[in-house]
């Protein structure tokens, strides 16, 4: 039996130590037969893949809307797992929604969207992003800037009926939302949030259009009073362009000298074969503020129709690229608020779009805090609750909201930061008077003027060469010192003495130039600067820095109506007027206010030939030639920039 039991105990321990054995056997024999099936040459392409896993604290869904002319546009619908009741915030852009709600591939959900989404969406908002018609995604013919069907689209299709079919299939379709929607975004995102406004769907309950595009001649992208931005060609270029697009191929060098050896605008196209695109022809042919651009103007259609959706309008301070269209569409919609709580404004201390980012600083102006994080928890969000949310928490929107600039803490009773008010401009005009001896005065001067001459083959860069419109740059030009061009010979600096007491500006600026021209034709370019002391040592970086408040330039042509080009007659003087840009500064005890003025600012605006041409646009080299520019102060004829002084 002893034996019997160790024979036994041996099979089974051969046993035992065999199994292993058979396995990977077994195994190798089964990857072998894997192997010989995958290794004949089979597509090894797939499908798809899908990159939001079941760990994913989100749902992402992709679908087609369709519009009521069959056309299907492409949508992202993204919320945290769990949410129900959640109203709505749509945003329709032509940057691609897939891309811009798909951020990061993570599993978290404030990774893939952007910055701004993660206070909304970690408070039960369900977000969503479209790609607007024939672009990305979504299927349809694109427009730039499609205007409101009627005489300049004769479709029966716009951004206002798109807008409105996108809501309708929402509400009836996203089962975790109640019903409600509100609809924001910044540039080309702001101009369909405002167009979503007329005759908009009852389920629309709230707009934030921020920094929109609303009238492309007067003083957004293209035009800044009849002054053509040369930069527009390279957007135009990547926005409608299905391959090959991006910037215009004219190197990485000094823009300045790019500019000036292509010549015109129409030059410039020609060279770099961008007549090929429709919308460049578009521009081209319109220089001057006739119905086309007046026909599409987002001011004046929605100042023709009663505002039925309460309205947040945004802008940066120093927004480089549109300054023009929120204060613009509050003046045209103020009228109508009779209660003071349907339209508001908002100006924040931000370049272009930066709201939606962390906004620390500027340059090298720092702010208390992340200025676009307070403005977006403290004041957007409020405003779209009380609007949006169901069982909403009472409304308490500010009126008018700005950031004071310039000012850290209180001085005099002024507080830096932000500020509420209950109109705009806040502030009571008051001159501050060009004068002799380039000084700037707040009583009315003797007469007497000033000249220097505007040579268009050296014209006054926008920044230090070599210039590059791109990057930070680009994005924080409005801000650069202004030293750089202080002592040209055809730059005048007019400066107040060093003051004794803030002066607190909250509105536009507004310029009124008493000037005249050996030419035919001028640009003009004002500058308002705040000229920081000479010894700071708690910011040596700010040290004799001249900071620009605002900037902006008026073409000569458009003095008699900016639908009426006229050559102007040598030697006659004639007053133009227009606006810098709206603000809400401080100009502290122991700075200077200094106002500057120059007939170019290149390459950002094409350069005035100064001779008379029917259109700048297609002006020839020989038609540019130098002026005597002279600005006259004083008397009759008295320079000032009025400013909005608050307290007054």
């Amino acid at each position: 039996m002893t034996r019997n039991l160790r024979a036994r105990s041996l099979r089974i321990a051969v046993s035992v130590a065999a199994a292993p054995l058979a396995l990977a056997a077994a195994s190798q024999l089964s990857a072998q037969d894997s192997a010989a099936k995958t290794d004949t040459m089979m597509n090894e392409q797939v499908a798809s893949y899908d990159w939001v896993r079941p760990q994913a604290d989100y749902i992402r869904r992709e679908v087609m809307i369709p519009m009521r002319d069959g056309k299907k546009l492409f949508t992202v619908i993204v919320m945290r797992k769990g949410t129900h009741d959640g109203p709505i915030l749509l945003s329709r852009t032509p940057y691609n929604a897939g891309k811009m709600s798909s951020r990061n591939r993570s599993q978290k959900i404030e990774e893939i969207l952007p910055v701004m989404d993660a206070d909304f969406v970690n408070d039960g908002y369900i977000r969503v992003y479209q790609d607007v018609r024939g672009l990305d995604g979504s299927e349809g013919d694109y427009v730039m800037n499609r205007p409101l069907r009627g005489a300049l689209n004769p479709t029966k299709v716009d951004h206002a009926t798109d807008t409105y079919d996108t809501i309708d299939w929402l509400v009836k379709n996203v089962k975790e939302s109640n019903g409600k929607v509100g609809i924001t975004g910044s540039s080309y995102l702001g101009f369909t949030s405002l167009m979503a406004l007329v005759d908009p769907h009852p389920a629309l309950k709230a707009s934030v259009p921020q920094s929109p595009m609303v009238d492309g001649w007067m003083g957004d992208d293209w035009f800044h009073n009849g002054a053509f931005r040369m930069f527009g060609f390279d957007y135009d270029l990547s926005q409608t362009v299905k391959k090959g697009g991006g910037s215009v191929p004219k190197g990485t060098g000094d823009e300045y000298q790019a500019y000036l050896d292509a010549g015109s605008a129409m030059q410039y196209a020609k060279a770099y074969g961008l007549l090929d695109l429709p919308v460049v022809r578009k521009v081209l042919e319109h220089p001057s503020y006739d119905a086309w651009w007046q026909g599409q103007a987002v001011d004046k259609l929605l100042a023709a129709r009663k505002l039925t959706v309460p309205t947040m309008l945004v802008v940066g301070q120093w927004d480089q690229e549109d300054s023009y269209g929120a204060p613009a569409v509050y003046k045209a919609l103020e009228p109508q608020d009779t209660n003071n709580d349907m339209v508001s404004l908002v100006i924040g201390p931000w370049r272009h779009s930066q709201v939606n980012y962390e906004a620390r600083e500027l340059g090298p102006l720092k702010w208390e805090g992340d200025t676009g994080g307070q403005f977006r928890r403290n004041y957007m969000k409020p405003f779209l609750d009380c609007h949006l949310k169901t069982n909403a928490p009472k409304c308490d929107t500010p009126p008018v909201l700005t950031y004071a600039t310039g000012l850290v803490g209180t001085m005099d009773g002024i507080k830096g930061g932000w500020e509420v008010s209950q109109k705009w401009p806040a502030g009571s005009y008051t001159p501050l008077y060009l004068a002799g001896n380039y000084g700037l005065s707040w009583s009315k001067p003797a007469a007497g003027s000033d000249s220097y001459v505007s040579d268009p083959a050296k014209p006054v860069p926008m920044l230090p060469r070599p210039v590059h419109m791109q990057g930070e740059e680009w994005k924080t030009w409005l801000v650069h010192d202004q030293r750089f061009v202080d002592g040209r010979p055809d730059v005048l600096s007019y400066t107040t003495g060093v003051l004794d007491k803030p002066v607190h500006i909250m509105g536009a600026p507004k310029v009124e130039l008493h000037a005249s021209t050996t030419g035919q034709d001028s640009d003009y370019v004002v500058k308002l600067i705040d000229v920081y002391p000479q010894e700071n040592s708690a910011n040596p970086e700010l040290a004799g820095y001249e900071l620009g408040v605002g900037i902006e330039i008026f073409r000569g042509r458009y003095v008699h109506g900016f639908d009426k080009p006229q050559p102007l007659e040598p030697g006659k003087g004639y007053t133009f007027q227009w606006s810098l840009p709206n603000v809400d500064h401080v100009f502290l005890p122991g700075h200077k206010i200094m106002v500057q003025v120059q007939s170019s600012l290149f390459p950002l605006y094409d350069r005035n030939p100064q001779s008379w041409v029917p259109s700048i646009m297609e002006a020839m080299p020989k038609d540019y030639v130098k002026a005597t520019e002279t600005v006259q102060y004083g008397g009759d004829a008295a320079s000032a920039v009025w400013l909005p002084i608050a307290g007054n």
